[in-house]
C-alpha cells in the first residue's frame, strides 16, 4: 500500500510529464504502425487477391469496425486488467495479428485476422487519454492530447513511405512482417518499463478518471452530442475517402502503385501539426470554434477530389484533408474529458472512440458499393452531400444550444 500511494504522487509531479508524454507518445506511434500499412499496401492487396472496390472497402472494413466496436469495453476493462495490460495488448498483441495477416493465403482469412487485430487493439486509446489528462491541468489538455496524437499520426505518414519501398522489395506480405516483428519486441520491452516504474493496476480506468480534477462547467450530455455526431462524422467520411485515395490514384489517375501509397503520407502529414495545432487554438479561442471549422470545410474537401489532376492539386487537396481529418481529434477528447458528468465520463469516451474509429468500417464499404455500382465521381459526391447535411445540422444544433459555454 505505501509503494502504491508514492507511485500515485509521483505520477501528479511535473517531472512526470515529461517523461509520461514522450512516452506515450512512441506508444502510439507503435500502436498505429501495423494497422497503418492496410490502406497504403491496398493496389498491392488487390492484385494479389483479385479483388473489386467492395471487397477492398470489406477489408478496410474487416479491421475499422472491429477497432471501433472494441473500444466501448475498453475502459470497463482497462478496471480489472490495469492500462498497462491493454497498452501491450495494443501493441504487441496488434503486431502478432500483422505477421499473420503478412501470411495470409487469401482474403478470407486475412479478413479474420484483422478483425482480431482490430479487437485486441481497442483498449489503447480509453487507456492512454485519461492518464496524459490526469497528468497536466486543464488549461493546457488540449496541447498534451494534442502532442500525444503526433505519435498516432507519425505512424500513419510514415507507414505508406516505409510501406511502398519495402513492398518493392519484399512485397506486401514482406511490409507487414518485416514492421510487425520489431514492433512486438517494443510492446513487450515497453510494458516492462511501465511495470518495472510502478505503472500497474494501481492505475485503472476507474481511478485515473476519478483522478481527474473536476471541472465546474460539467455540461449536460444532450449538449454534447451534436458535437460528438459532428466530429465522428468528419472524421468518418474524410478517413473513408482517403482509404481509396491510392486505387483512385492507380486507376483513375494512372500513378504508379508504390506513388500511389505515397500519397497517403501527405495526408497524415498534416496530423503532425494539425492535431497540436488544434489543441493549442482550442486553449486559446474555444473548441466549438475548432469543430465547426473542420466539420464544415470537410464536405467541400472530399466534393473536390473529382476535381483533381496528378500533380500539385492533390497533393494541397490531401494536405487539407488531413488538417480537417486531425484537427478535431485531439479538441473532442479534451471536451469529453472536461465537459462531461464524470460518472459517464468513460462510456462517452468509449462512444467516441467506438463512432470514430469503427465508423470507416460502415462507410467504406459502401463508398466501394457505389465506386463499383456507378465512378469514382458518384461516390465521392454522395459522401460529400451526406456530410454537407450532417454538417449543417449539427451545426445549427450547436450553435443554438451555446454547448460551448465555459469552455
Amino acid at each position: 500500500m505505501e509503494r502504491k500511494d508514492r507511485t500515485i504522487k509521483t505520477h501528479k509531479t511535473p517531472s512526470v510529464v515529461f517523461i509520461l508524454l514522450p512516452l506515450f507518445v512512441f506508444a502510439h506511434f507503435t500502436h498505429h504502425l501495423v494497422a497503418a500499412l492496410i490502406t497504403p499496401l491496398l493496389p498491392f492487396i488487390r492484385d494479389s487477391f483479385k479483388m473489386d472496390y467492395t471487397r477492398a472497402g470489406v477489408l478496410i472494413s474487416a479491421f475499422n469496425l472491429a477497432y471501433g466496436g472494441s473500444q466501448l469495453p475498453g475502459g470497463w476493462l482497462g478496471g480489472i486488467a490495469g492500462f498497462r495490460m491493454l497498452i501491450t495488448l495494443g501493441i504487441s498483441g496488434v503486431a502478432f495479428f500483422g505477421i499473420l495477416v503478412g501470411l495470409s493465403p487469401g482474403f478470407i482469412l486475412m479478413s479474420v485476422f484483422l478483425i482480431l487485430m482490430g479487437v485486441i487493439g481497442g483498449g489503447y486509446h480509453p487507456s492512454a487519454s485519461p492518464v496524459i489528462s490526469r497528468a497536466v491541468d486543464e488549461k493546457h489538455r488540449g496541447k498534451a492530447l494534442g502532442i500525444h496524437q503526433i505519435g498516432g499520426t507519425g505512424s500513419f505518414f510514415l507507414a505508406p513511405l516505409i510501406a511502398a519501398g519495402i513492398a518493392r522489395v519484399l512485397g506486401w506480405r514482406g511490409a507487414f512482417i518485416s514492421l510487425s516483428v520489431p514492433t512486438f519486441i517494443f510492446g513487450i520491452f515497453f510494458s516492462f518499463l511501465l511495470k518495472r516504474w510502478g505503472y500497474g493496476r494501481e492505475y485503472d480506468a476507474g481511478k485515473i478518471d476519478a483522478g481527474i480534477e473536476k471541472e465546474k462547467n460539467k455540461i449536460a450530455l444532450r449538449y454534447i452530442v451534436p458535437i460528438l455526431i459532428l466530429n465522428v462524422c468528419t472524421q468518418t467520411f474524410i478517413y473513408s475517402s482517403i482509404s481509396f485515395v491510392p486505387l483512385y490514384v492507380v486507376d483513375r489517375l494512372g500513378g504508379s502503385k508504390e506513388v500511389a501509397a505515397a500519397m497517403l503520407s501527405l495526408v497524415h502529414s498534416a496530423g503532425l501539426w494539425g492535431g497540436p495545432l488544434g489543441g493549442f487554438l482550442s486553449d486559446r479561442i474555444g473548441k466549438i470554434p475548432i469543430f465547426l471549422f473542420v466539420g464544415i470545410i470537410a464536405a467541400p474537401l472530399i466534393y473536390l477530389l473529382n476535381h483533381i489532376s496528378f500533380g500539385w492539386s492533390i497533393s494541397v487537396l490531401l494536405l487539407f484533408m488531413g488538417m480537417a481529418h486531425y484537427m478535431g481529434m485531439p479538441v473532442t477528447e479534451a471536451y469529453i474529458i472536461t465537459h462531461s458528468p464524470q460518472k459517464h465520463r468513460s462510456t462517452v469516451l468509449g462512444f467516441y472512440y467506438f463512432a470514430s474509429r469503427g465508423g470507416p468500417g460502415v462507410v467504406a464499404p459502401f463508398l466501394g458499393f457505389l465506386i463499383d455500382r456507378f465512378n469514382f465521381n458518384t461516390a465521392f459526391n454522395v459522401i460529400a452531400s451526406l456530410m454537407g447535411i450532417i454538417a449543417a445540422v449539427c451545426t445549427t444544433l450547436i450553435l443554438g444550444k451555446r454547448a460551448d459555454s465555459g469552455s
